[in-house]
């Protein structure tokens, strides 16, 4: 039914004038009018569905491409879409209306057209009003909902009856689940593998390292039913446990050692985060208190390091310090570096995509936009950069230490500072008098003139007294050309390169590019790139003595560069002559012209006004501050960590619309996602929550015992590194773009195992391990194979080739030159080369200082280091939750010719040597056993001690390390 504007208008006179207990929530008209709801039911039961599913996968706010939102009525209505009048021939209707039979409408541009039942819905509505419940915003619905299996409670789950399974898998409830999906799927389990393969599994596994030929024969000669169980023990407290499975964890959390963007700059300071991490996972920490020490470290145990190094979690991803000038450049450059902490944080410790919520609701999972700017508010106040992270008592005896240094320097500092004043005070009542000698011009930037009587000379120097900005300086300027001319109309720059000139001054190091920054730019001819000065002089060599009386000189020639430090210039100098370079001749200076600033003036009036009595007390009080200053750099500074830095929140927080900063939306504040408010309690801080709270909250609502999602997709990455595969195979994505677990109960029976044991890792392991699901052979078997080819069921262990860090420490180990000391700063594989921007060279010789664990090597961002870079370790720029395991040719040669397989296969070879003393067949053993964990076959033995009577021990060697064997598991 079709009502007139007076009809609405009657209407809402009555809702207004009813008891507010009778009245019905209010609901807008697209003309301004407010109605019952109750006659909006077409909206809400109809037209809201059909735009939801058809229309705002486009057509959301923010969305440029999608022309106009349909998410409210004020969109719509100022878009123009609907017609007042005549509501019938709106231009939504045309859109969505074949213009002529066979032919495709306007909308949707992606899909099928509506069905002539929805268009006659929404025709209907627009007909009689188009009424919208007031507050309503439409968004598109998103693939799943809260009822996702991955956001429901963990399930009570009891472990299956299995009475077919053989014996052996009966004991572990493990083996339980994984015999009854084998058993669903038609299959059946592989034979126990042997013994050497079991043992050099599981040292690869939990240490990362091959087993010693000693402890191969300890085991596989151990009678002890209990053997394997105390082996699995012994390697979960050694102390290559940490650094096995730290390095996992680094992966997902992208762990890097610079800053990436362009500048990439390297990150020093960061390695007690890796160190820390290593030590949390050999100690056993409850997995809860890691995430928590993680995002919120400081606020758990404040001036305790061990516990506030763990928000380097934080800030140990890539971030932009380009530091843009521009407000809306630089705010979008902060949203980026808040967005790239959500994305790490969702997905190391959720498994979700939250960043997919940035400019809209999440396509797939039920996650809205709200939801990102509630993180977004949680993150708001982190800061990326280094600080003092110290205990208490290190806090106290520096300041034990500084205080009386401190009194005595700013003791002799107040008094030079008053004899300044005192000298300033007298000059100021002579500065007339001073400003009568300084009839010139001021130095500019563009040029600096020069004239004097015309000498004979060959060699000119310009010496810098001071600085534009700081007269106490004589370094760090710059000059893009200096120009020495014979006299005349016709005239030549005799300084010039191209006429023989050279010149010769201290310059800035630029490793990357040497001549970045040389005194031979002064005297190129060409403007912009200039020298910058580290020193006073700048001396020219002409090609030979020449009559000279003009010289010209700049740092800005053509006035780009404008007030910027790079053309930082002179502000007081002396020009210099010389014909044997032995004898110099002063012919002009600066000394006459005006000063450049104030602080030049008053370096000035100093250096003018000041008594020879007062020069000596100042130099005096100058020499017991710079003693002092000497003091001072000796006391130990407190360690500066790469970390979290905090900041206050003094703003609100909004939701950008179109994830654009410039264009803000509705306010939120820090809170849980709203997926699981119906299943566990969650939170919703007040908008002016402390910084640290916010962290804290969600730290604590993430390992909840209620929450679900954590524990699962822990133990997934769990299974996965035991397995090769997780449950879930997508390990940091359990959404609707994520995979289906492929044992959904077990998955949720080990989480609950993880909760029970307190969030720790090592009885899971252990666990794992025990199963006979992970002690089977990786034995191929067609029929199985073709039903499973990925084993993902488990009917045989999955075979798998070693990491980058695996090969490389099992070369050293196998080698006997791997250093085993842990922590402290990290080696490098490359040559770290910076200027404006950083440069990592691989290095061709990997010298001894880098014969550590690979865990230890200073893991930059875009930085190809030989042989890892190969193997697939990731670059630290995205959280590696899988690494790629690729096959490439430039496997084979790096690994056959790199200069450290060369210097493995030697250390190798001169080990054997020394241990075989001189038996050939002990020695082809011995290295057999070494890089394999077992002995030679016969045929084996026969054809290597021919091969090595021919070519040699050391190519023997690296013929070894290039065998599928060596870098393979089972």
């Amino acid at each position: 039914m079709k009502h007139s504007l007076n009809q609405w208008l009657q209407k809402v006179t009555l809702h207004r004038l009813m008891p507010s207990s009778c009245r019905i929530l209010p609901c807008v008209l697209l003309f301004g009018v407010t109605v019952h709801a109750d006659e909006s039911k077409l909206f809400l039961e109809k037209v809201a569905p059909i735009l939801e599913t058809h229309c705002l996968r486009c057509h959301y706010p923010g969305n440029e491409e999608g022309d106009v939102s349909l998410a409210t009525p004020d969109d719509l209505r100022d878009g123009g879409y609907l017609d007042v009048r005549n509501g019938d021939q709106s231009h939504l209707l045309d859109l969505v209306e074949p213009v002529r039979a066979g032919k495709k409408p306007e909308m949707p541009e992606d899909g099928d057209p509506l069905s002539s039942e929805q268009v006659g819905v929404l025709r209907k509505w627009v007909v009689q009003g188009a009424l919208w419940p007031e507050g309503k915003v439409l968004k598109e619905a998103s693939q799943a909902d809260a009822s996702w299996w991955a956001f429901q409670a963990l399930k009570e789950v009891s472990v299956p009856g299995v009475t077919k399974a053989p014996v052996s898998w009966k004991r572990n409830p493990v083996d339980a689940f994984i015999f009854e999906e084998l058993q669903n799927q038609h299959l059946s389990p592989s034979v126990p593998t042997s013994r050497r393969q079991l043992i050099r599994r599981l040292c690869f596994d939990l240490t990362g390292l091959p087993p010693s030929v000693e402890q191969v024969k300890r085991f596989v000669g151990d009678p002890s039913p209990d053997a394997y169980e105390h082996l699995v023990d012994r390697l979960l407290a050694s102390p290559h446990y940490g650094e096995r499975w730290g390095r996992h964890w680094l992966d997902v959390i992208r762990f890097g050692e610079s800053r990436g963007f362009e500048r990439n700059e390297i990150i020093r300071n960061a390695w007690p985060f890796r160190d820390y991490v290593i030590r949390s996972f050999n100690q056993d920490k409850p997995l809860s208190r890691l995430i928590k020490e993680h995002l919120a470290g400081d606020q758990l145990g404040p001036n305790q390091p061990d516990v506030e190094i763990g928000t380097t979690f934080l800030v140990c991803g890539p971030y932009d310090d380009v530091g843009n000038q521009d407000p809306a450049q630089a705010a979008q450059i902060r949203a980026n570096t808040i967005d790239e902490m959500i994305r790490a944080s969702s997905e190391a410790f959720l498994g979700l995509t939250v960043g997919c919520a940035r400019c809209h609701h999440h396509k797939f999972d039920p996650i809205s936009q709200e939801d990102y700017y509630r993180w977004y508010a949680t993150f708001a106040g982190v800061r990326h950069g280094s600080r003092e992270i110290a205990s208490n008592a290190e806090r106290e005896q520096r300041k034990r230490m500084m205080e009386p240094l401190d009194a005595e320097r700013n003791g002799l500092a107040k008094e030079r500072e008053r004899l300044e004043i005192v000298i300033l005070k007298r000059a100021e009542m002579k500065k007339d008098l001073f400003a009568e000698s300084w009839t010139r011009d001021p130095i500019k930037r563009t040029g600096v003139e020069e004239r004097f009587e015309k000498r004979l000379a060959k060699y000119v120097r310009l010496i810098v007294e001071g600085t534009e900005s700081n007269p106490y300086a004589s370094s760090g300027y710059g000059i893009d050309e200096f120009e020495v001319w014979t006299p005349g109309k016709a005239g030549q720059n005799v300084a010039s390169l191209a006429l023989g000139g050279s010149a010769k001054g201290a310059s800035r190091i630029a490793e990357d590019f040497v001549k970045a920054y040389s005194a031979q730019l002064t005297i190129d001819g060409e403007y912009g790139a200039r020298w910058i000065a580290r020193g006073s002089e700048l001396s020219i060599t002409l090609s030979r003595p020449t009559e000279i009386d003009r010289i010209y000189f700049s740092s800005d020639r053509g006035g780009d560069a404008g007030n910027q430090p790079v053309a930082n210039f002179v502000s007081e100098y002396r020009l210099e002559v010389s014909s044997d370079g032995e004898q110099w001749e002063k012919v002009a200076d600066s000394h006459d012209r005006q000063p450049v600033n104030e602080a030049h003036r008053k370096w000035r009036w100093m250096m003018m006004e000041q008594t020879s009595e007062e020069r000596q007390q100042l130099k005096g009080l100058d020499l017991a501050i710079a003693r002092l200053d000497r003091e001072r750099k000796d006391v130990p500074e407190l360690p500066r960590w790469w970390a979290g830095n905090f900041t206050g929140i003094e703003e609100s927080t909004y939701v950008f619309i179109g994830g654009n900063p410039q264009r803000k939306g509705k306010e939120v504040v820090s809170a849980s996602l709203s997926a699981f408010d119906t299943s566990f309690e969650g939170y919703r801080l007040d908008p002016g929550a402390a910084e640290g709270k916010r962290r804290l909250a969600l730290a604590n609502w993430l390992v909840s015992s209620e929450n679900p999602l954590t524990p699962r997709v822990w133990v997934n990455r769990i299974w996965q590194k035991h397995f090769g595969q997780g449950l879930v195979s997508t390990p940091s994505d359990f959404g609707v773009m994520g995979s289906q677990p492929s044992h959904a109960d077990l998955l949720d029976w080990l989480a609950g195992q993880l909760l029970d044991n307190g969030w720790r890792m090592k009885p899971l392991h252990k666990l794992l391990v025990m199963s006979q699901a992970y002690r089977q052979s990786s034995t191929f078997r067609a029929d199985a194979a073709r039903a499973d080819a990925d084993s993902r069921f488990l009917w045989r262990f999955p075979p798998r080739r070693l990491s980058a860090e695996e090969i490389r420490d099992s070369m050293l180990k196998v080698s006997g030159v791997l250093k085993l000391e842990m922590g402290g700063a990290g080696f490098k594989l490359y040559r770290y080369l910076q200027d404006n921007v950083a440069t990592y060279q691989p290095l061709d010789h990997h010298g001894s200082e880098t014969y550590r664990r690979g865990i230890y090597h200073h893991n930059a961002r875009a930085a190809i280091v030989d042989l890892m870079t190969e193997f697939d370790c990731p670059d630290p720029a995205f959280p590696a939750p899988r690494r790629a395991s690729t096959t490439t040719p430039l496997q084979a040669l790096t690994l056959l010719n790199h200069s450290f397989t060369l210097d493995m296969a030697k250390a190798l070879s001169n080990q054997l040597d020394q241990d075989s003393a001189g038996d050939e067949e002990r020695w082809v053993t011995l290295a057999y056993s070494r890089s394999y964990g077992r002995n030679p076959t016969e045929s084996e033995l026969q054809k290597a001690l021919a091969f090595k009577a021919d070519l040699g021990g050391v190519l023997f060697c690296r013929a070894l390390f290039n065998s599928n064997e060596f870098i393979h598991i089972d």
